[in-house]
Protein backbone atom coordinates (compact mmCIF):
# COMPACT_ATOMS: atom_id res chain seq x y z
CA UNK A 1 0.00 0.00 0.00
CA UNK A 2 1.59 3.17 -1.39
CA UNK A 3 2.14 5.85 1.62
CA UNK A 4 1.13 9.44 1.46
CA UNK A 5 3.48 10.66 3.12
CA UNK A 6 5.71 13.45 2.17
CA UNK A 7 9.34 13.46 0.53
CA UNK A 8 11.75 15.51 2.65
CA UNK A 9 14.37 16.08 -0.30
CA UNK A 10 16.44 18.85 0.95
CA UNK A 11 16.25 21.70 -1.38
CA UNK A 12 19.25 22.01 -4.23
CA UNK A 13 17.96 25.15 -6.44
CA UNK A 14 19.53 27.52 -5.85
CA UNK A 15 17.67 30.13 -7.42
CA UNK A 16 14.17 31.74 -7.35
CA UNK A 17 12.52 34.47 -9.67
CA UNK A 18 9.89 35.21 -7.42
CA UNK A 19 10.53 38.57 -5.97
CA UNK A 20 10.29 40.43 -2.85
CA UNK A 21 7.50 42.13 -3.92
CA UNK A 22 5.51 38.62 -4.86
CA UNK A 23 6.26 37.27 -1.44
CA UNK A 24 5.03 40.02 0.61
CA UNK A 25 1.04 39.35 1.17
CA UNK A 26 -1.15 42.01 0.08
CA UNK A 27 -2.50 42.24 3.17
CA UNK A 28 0.60 43.03 5.37
CA UNK A 29 0.19 45.58 8.06
CA UNK A 30 3.87 47.03 6.35
CA UNK A 31 2.45 47.75 2.87
CA UNK A 32 0.39 50.49 3.71
CA UNK A 33 2.82 52.06 6.06
CA UNK A 34 5.57 51.28 3.28
CA UNK A 35 3.18 53.32 0.75
CA UNK A 36 3.13 56.64 3.40
CA UNK A 37 6.98 56.21 4.39
CA UNK A 38 7.77 56.14 0.50
CA UNK A 39 5.62 59.47 0.19
CA UNK A 40 7.07 61.34 2.64
CA UNK A 41 10.57 60.52 1.70
CA UNK A 42 10.10 61.18 -1.83
CA UNK A 43 8.75 64.54 -0.18
CA UNK A 44 12.54 64.63 1.21
CA UNK A 45 14.59 64.07 -1.37
CA UNK A 46 15.43 67.48 -1.71
CA UNK A 47 16.55 68.19 1.73
CA UNK A 48 18.70 65.06 1.68
CA UNK A 49 20.41 66.11 -1.25
CA UNK A 50 21.76 69.23 0.54
CA UNK A 51 22.90 66.70 3.56
CA UNK A 52 25.53 64.65 1.20
CA UNK A 53 28.27 66.01 -1.07
CA UNK A 54 28.55 65.89 -4.60
CA UNK A 55 32.07 64.32 -4.67
CA UNK A 56 33.15 61.28 -3.41
CA UNK A 57 31.97 57.57 -2.55
CA UNK A 58 28.37 56.97 -2.57
CA UNK A 59 26.77 56.81 1.13
CA UNK A 60 23.91 54.33 2.01
CA UNK A 61 20.89 56.23 -0.01
CA UNK A 62 19.36 57.74 3.53
CA UNK A 63 15.42 56.59 2.41
CA UNK A 64 17.11 52.84 3.02
CA UNK A 65 19.04 54.02 6.18
CA UNK A 66 15.32 55.48 7.65
CA UNK A 67 13.10 52.68 6.80
CA UNK A 68 16.01 50.16 8.21
CA UNK A 69 15.21 52.26 11.55
CA UNK A 70 11.40 52.04 11.60
CA UNK A 71 12.11 48.34 11.18
CA UNK A 72 14.26 48.47 14.16
CA UNK A 73 11.16 50.63 16.02
CA UNK A 74 8.39 48.55 14.61
CA UNK A 75 10.21 45.05 15.75
CA UNK A 76 11.67 45.85 19.10
CA UNK A 77 14.87 44.89 18.06
CA UNK A 78 17.51 45.53 20.55
CA UNK A 79 20.74 46.54 18.36
CA UNK A 80 22.46 47.43 15.00
CA UNK A 81 24.02 44.44 15.11
CA UNK A 82 20.96 42.23 15.13
CA UNK A 83 18.71 44.71 12.78
CA UNK A 84 21.50 44.18 10.42
CA UNK A 85 21.31 40.11 10.96
CA UNK A 86 17.64 40.13 10.11
CA UNK A 87 18.02 41.97 7.02
CA UNK A 88 20.42 39.66 6.19
CA UNK A 89 18.09 36.67 5.45
CA UNK A 90 14.33 38.50 6.11
CA UNK A 91 12.59 38.79 3.32
CA UNK A 92 10.10 40.92 4.57
CA UNK A 93 12.70 43.46 5.94
CA UNK A 94 14.45 43.50 3.02
CA UNK A 95 11.49 44.53 0.95
CA UNK A 96 10.57 47.38 3.26
CA UNK A 97 14.41 48.59 3.13
CA UNK A 98 14.17 48.37 -0.36
CA UNK A 99 17.33 46.06 -0.72
CA UNK A 100 17.78 43.14 -3.62
CA UNK A 101 17.38 39.53 -2.20
CA UNK A 102 21.26 39.27 -3.31
CA UNK A 103 22.67 42.82 -2.26
CA UNK A 104 25.04 42.81 0.73
CA UNK A 105 23.86 43.89 3.86
CA UNK A 106 26.23 46.66 5.43
CA UNK A 107 28.42 46.39 8.24
CA UNK A 108 26.88 47.52 11.69
CA UNK A 109 29.44 49.99 12.43
CA UNK A 110 28.67 51.52 9.11
CA UNK A 111 24.81 51.17 9.18
CA UNK A 112 25.30 53.19 13.01
CA UNK A 113 27.52 55.80 11.40
CA UNK A 114 25.74 56.44 8.60
CA UNK A 115 22.38 56.83 10.58
CA UNK A 116 23.79 58.46 13.16
CA UNK A 117 24.80 61.81 10.63
CA UNK A 118 21.64 61.76 8.73
CA UNK A 119 19.04 61.10 11.55
CA UNK A 120 20.23 64.67 13.30
CA UNK A 121 17.09 66.77 15.01
CA UNK A 122 16.11 68.56 11.81
CA UNK A 123 15.82 65.38 9.50
CA UNK A 124 13.89 63.81 12.80
CA UNK A 125 11.48 67.04 13.04
CA UNK A 126 10.64 67.23 9.23
CA UNK A 127 9.86 63.27 9.20
CA UNK A 128 7.23 63.95 11.79
CA UNK A 129 6.23 66.70 10.86
CA UNK A 130 4.91 65.12 7.54
CA UNK A 131 3.52 62.33 8.98
CA UNK A 132 0.95 65.02 11.17
CA UNK A 133 -0.08 67.01 7.91
CA UNK A 134 -1.05 63.29 6.32
CA UNK A 135 -2.76 62.29 9.54
CA UNK A 136 -4.48 66.01 10.15
CA UNK A 137 -7.87 64.43 8.63
CA UNK A 138 -8.27 62.35 11.60
CA UNK A 139 -6.41 64.61 14.02
CA UNK A 140 -8.50 67.46 16.39
CA UNK A 141 -7.41 70.77 16.33
CA UNK A 142 -8.96 72.08 19.49
CA UNK A 143 -8.67 69.14 22.39
CA UNK A 144 -4.76 68.11 23.42
CA UNK A 145 -3.38 66.35 26.25
CA UNK A 146 0.41 66.72 27.53
CA UNK A 147 2.91 64.93 29.72
CA UNK A 148 6.53 63.82 29.89
CA UNK A 149 8.17 60.52 30.78
CA UNK A 150 11.72 59.61 32.26
CA UNK A 151 14.14 58.36 29.39
CA UNK A 152 16.92 56.32 31.58
CA UNK A 153 20.29 57.07 29.85
CA UNK A 154 22.68 54.83 28.58
CA UNK A 155 25.57 55.87 31.59
CA UNK A 156 25.91 53.96 34.90
CA UNK A 157 25.92 55.20 38.09
CA UNK A 158 29.66 54.84 39.30
CA UNK A 159 30.08 57.42 35.77
CA UNK A 160 28.46 59.95 37.69
CA UNK A 161 31.73 61.63 39.61
CA UNK A 162 32.24 65.18 41.13
CA UNK A 163 33.02 68.34 38.55
CA UNK A 164 36.28 69.43 40.18
CA UNK A 165 38.34 66.56 41.39
CA UNK A 166 38.64 62.86 41.02
CA UNK A 167 36.34 60.30 42.64
CA UNK A 168 36.71 58.88 45.84
CA UNK A 169 37.50 55.28 45.24
CA UNK A 170 36.73 53.53 41.83
CA UNK A 171 33.28 55.14 42.20
CA UNK A 172 31.27 51.94 42.62
CA UNK A 173 30.94 52.66 46.10
CA UNK A 174 29.19 56.04 46.77
CA UNK A 175 26.65 55.24 49.48
CA UNK A 176 26.74 57.86 52.17
CA UNK A 177 27.85 60.43 49.46
CA UNK A 178 26.12 63.52 48.50
CA UNK A 179 25.74 63.77 44.94
CA UNK A 180 23.76 66.67 42.58
CA UNK A 181 23.57 67.46 39.49
CA UNK A 182 25.23 70.83 40.78
CA UNK A 183 28.59 68.36 42.03
CA UNK A 184 28.82 65.16 39.75
CA UNK A 185 28.32 64.69 36.28
CA UNK A 186 28.45 61.76 34.09
CA UNK A 187 32.00 61.33 32.67
CA UNK A 188 30.66 58.96 29.80
CA UNK A 189 27.10 61.40 29.23
CA UNK A 190 27.20 64.77 30.51
CA UNK A 191 23.92 65.74 28.93
CA UNK A 192 22.41 63.02 31.45
CA UNK A 193 21.32 64.41 35.06
CA UNK A 194 20.10 62.16 37.92
CA UNK A 195 16.52 62.75 37.88
CA UNK A 196 13.43 60.60 39.89
CA UNK A 197 9.97 60.77 38.74
CA UNK A 198 8.51 60.05 41.99
CA UNK A 199 9.69 60.51 45.53
CA UNK A 200 9.25 56.65 45.98
CA UNK A 201 11.03 56.23 42.77
CA UNK A 202 15.14 56.25 42.73
CA UNK A 203 17.51 58.60 40.93
CA UNK A 204 18.50 57.64 37.49
CA UNK A 205 20.77 59.17 35.28
CA UNK A 206 18.06 59.85 32.91
CA UNK A 207 16.21 62.30 30.03
CA UNK A 208 12.82 63.50 29.74
CA UNK A 209 10.63 62.63 26.93
CA UNK A 210 7.57 65.20 26.33
CA UNK A 211 4.53 64.05 24.64
CA UNK A 212 1.77 66.55 22.91
CA UNK A 213 -1.10 64.60 21.68
CA UNK A 214 -4.25 65.16 20.40
CA UNK A 215 -7.10 63.62 21.95
CA UNK A 216 -9.52 62.60 18.65
CA UNK A 217 -7.37 59.58 18.11
CA UNK A 218 -4.75 59.56 20.28
CA UNK A 219 -2.03 60.54 17.76
CA UNK A 220 1.09 62.87 17.97
CA UNK A 221 1.09 65.89 17.10
CA UNK A 222 4.53 66.98 18.55
CA UNK A 223 7.10 65.47 21.11
CA UNK A 224 10.88 66.59 22.39
CA UNK A 225 13.24 65.30 24.38
CA UNK A 226 14.96 67.39 27.50
CA UNK A 227 17.23 67.20 29.73
CA UNK A 228 15.51 66.16 33.40
CA UNK A 229 14.70 68.53 35.87
CA UNK A 230 11.70 70.03 37.82
CA UNK A 231 10.90 72.28 35.30
CA UNK A 232 11.55 70.40 31.84
CA UNK A 233 7.86 68.92 31.66
CA UNK A 234 6.59 72.10 31.79
CA UNK A 235 8.95 73.93 30.40
CA UNK A 236 8.82 71.49 26.67
CA UNK A 237 4.94 71.67 26.96
CA UNK A 238 4.97 75.10 26.81
CA UNK A 239 7.68 75.36 23.94
CA UNK A 240 5.09 72.81 22.17
CA UNK A 241 1.78 74.94 22.51
CA UNK A 242 3.50 78.04 21.53
CA UNK A 243 4.66 76.57 17.98
CA UNK A 244 1.47 74.99 17.64
CA UNK A 245 -1.14 77.86 19.03
CA UNK A 246 -3.88 79.67 17.38
CA UNK A 247 -5.12 82.17 19.42
CA UNK A 248 -7.98 83.23 16.84
CA UNK A 249 -9.85 79.40 17.84
CA UNK A 250 -10.31 78.26 21.73
CA UNK A 251 -8.44 75.02 22.58
CA UNK A 252 -8.18 72.79 25.46
CA UNK A 253 -5.26 71.14 26.87
CA UNK A 254 -5.41 68.10 29.48
CA UNK A 255 -2.73 67.48 32.37
CA UNK A 256 -1.83 65.66 34.86
CA UNK A 257 -1.62 67.31 38.74
CA UNK A 258 2.50 68.41 38.08
CA UNK A 259 1.56 71.02 35.20
CA UNK A 260 -1.20 72.62 38.18
CA UNK A 261 1.06 75.89 38.70
CA UNK A 262 -0.01 79.30 38.42
CA UNK A 263 3.22 80.30 36.30
CA UNK A 264 2.12 77.15 33.62
CA UNK A 265 -1.77 77.88 33.91
CA UNK A 266 -1.68 81.95 33.40
CA UNK A 267 0.69 81.29 30.07
CA UNK A 268 -1.30 78.38 28.45
CA UNK A 269 -4.36 80.68 29.04
CA UNK A 270 -2.33 83.58 27.09
CA UNK A 271 -1.08 81.19 24.22
CA UNK A 272 -4.74 80.80 23.58
CA UNK A 273 -5.83 77.38 25.64
CA UNK A 274 -8.13 76.27 28.23
CA UNK A 275 -6.16 74.65 30.86
CA UNK A 276 -7.46 71.01 32.13
CA UNK A 277 -5.40 70.53 34.48
CA UNK A 278 -6.12 67.88 37.24
CA UNK A 279 -5.93 70.06 40.58
CA UNK A 280 -3.25 69.48 42.82
CA UNK A 281 -5.51 70.81 46.37
CA UNK A 282 -2.26 69.79 48.08
CA UNK A 283 0.24 72.32 46.94
CA UNK A 284 0.98 75.11 49.07
CA UNK A 285 -1.15 77.81 47.80
CA UNK A 286 -3.69 75.56 46.39
CA UNK A 287 -4.83 74.56 43.13
CA UNK A 288 -4.32 77.28 39.88
CA UNK A 289 -7.47 75.31 38.77
CA UNK A 290 -10.75 76.57 40.48
CA UNK A 291 -14.61 76.23 39.83
CA UNK A 292 -15.01 78.33 36.89
CA UNK A 293 -12.88 75.68 34.92
CA UNK A 294 -13.92 72.81 36.89
CA UNK A 295 -18.22 73.20 36.47
CA UNK A 296 -17.62 72.66 32.92
CA UNK A 297 -18.53 69.08 31.29
CA UNK A 298 -15.57 69.69 28.73
CA UNK A 299 -12.97 69.29 31.94
CA UNK A 300 -14.22 66.20 32.89
CA UNK A 301 -14.48 64.72 29.42
CA UNK A 302 -10.34 66.31 29.04
CA UNK A 303 -10.08 64.39 32.07
CA UNK A 304 -11.08 61.33 30.74
CA UNK A 305 -9.21 61.79 27.60
CA UNK A 306 -5.44 62.24 29.07
CA UNK A 307 -5.02 58.64 30.53
CA UNK A 308 -4.70 57.97 26.66
CA UNK A 309 -1.06 59.19 26.05
CA UNK A 310 0.12 56.33 28.47
CA UNK A 311 -0.37 54.35 25.39
CA UNK A 312 1.81 56.72 23.70
CA UNK A 313 4.73 55.88 26.22
CA UNK A 314 3.62 52.26 26.91
CA UNK A 315 4.95 51.71 22.57
CA UNK A 316 7.54 54.27 23.12
CA UNK A 317 9.50 52.86 25.66
CA UNK A 318 9.02 49.09 26.05
CA UNK A 319 8.11 48.42 22.36
CA UNK A 320 9.95 50.88 20.52
CA UNK A 321 12.99 50.43 23.09
CA UNK A 322 13.27 54.53 24.72
CA UNK A 323 13.05 52.81 28.04
CA UNK A 324 16.60 53.01 28.39
CA UNK A 325 18.22 54.82 24.98
CA UNK A 326 21.37 53.30 23.74
CA UNK A 327 22.42 57.23 22.56
CA UNK A 328 24.69 59.47 24.44
CA UNK A 329 24.19 62.94 23.87
CA UNK A 330 20.67 65.26 23.76
CA UNK A 331 20.02 65.74 20.44
CA UNK A 332 20.72 62.52 19.61
CA UNK A 333 17.99 61.18 21.83
CA UNK A 334 16.10 63.98 21.12
CA UNK A 335 16.28 63.01 17.00
CA UNK A 336 15.55 59.51 17.90
CA UNK A 337 12.64 60.17 20.45
CA UNK A 338 10.87 62.59 17.45
CA UNK A 339 11.37 59.93 15.00
CA UNK A 340 9.36 56.86 17.36
CA UNK A 341 7.46 59.69 17.78
CA UNK A 342 6.47 59.58 13.96
CA UNK A 343 7.00 55.84 13.52
CA UNK A 344 3.44 55.76 16.60
CA UNK A 345 1.68 58.08 14.22
CA UNK A 346 2.57 55.32 11.15
CA UNK A 347 1.38 52.15 12.92
CA UNK A 348 -1.84 53.93 13.39
CA UNK A 349 -2.74 55.45 10.80
CA UNK A 350 -2.98 52.26 8.07
CA UNK A 351 -6.08 51.71 10.80
CA UNK A 352 -7.74 54.97 10.53
CA UNK A 353 -7.27 54.98 6.67
CA UNK A 354 -9.56 51.59 6.44
CA UNK A 355 -11.78 52.73 8.54
CA UNK A 356 -12.24 56.09 6.36
CA UNK A 357 -12.26 53.39 3.29
CA UNK A 358 -15.29 51.28 4.47
CA UNK A 359 -18.57 52.46 3.92
CA UNK A 360 -20.91 53.15 6.82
Amino acid sequence: MASMRGDDRQPTSMFSYVSAEDRVPADHPLRPIRALVDEILRDMSRDFDGLYARVGRPSIPPERLLRAQLLQLFYSIRSERLLMEQLDYNILFRWFVGLEMDEPIWVPTVFTKNRDRLLNQEVARQFLQRVVDRASAWMSDEHFTVDGTLIEAWASQKSFQPKDGPPEGDGRNFHGQTRTNDTHASKTDPDARLYRKSFQSEARLAYLGHVLMENRHGLIVDGMATTADGHAERDAALLMLQKHARPSRPRTLGADKLFDTRDFVDVTRQLGYTPHVSQNVKRTGGSAIDRRTTRHAGYSISQACRPRIERVFGWLKPLAGLRKVKLRGLDKVDSLFVFACAAFNLRRLPRLLAMAATPA
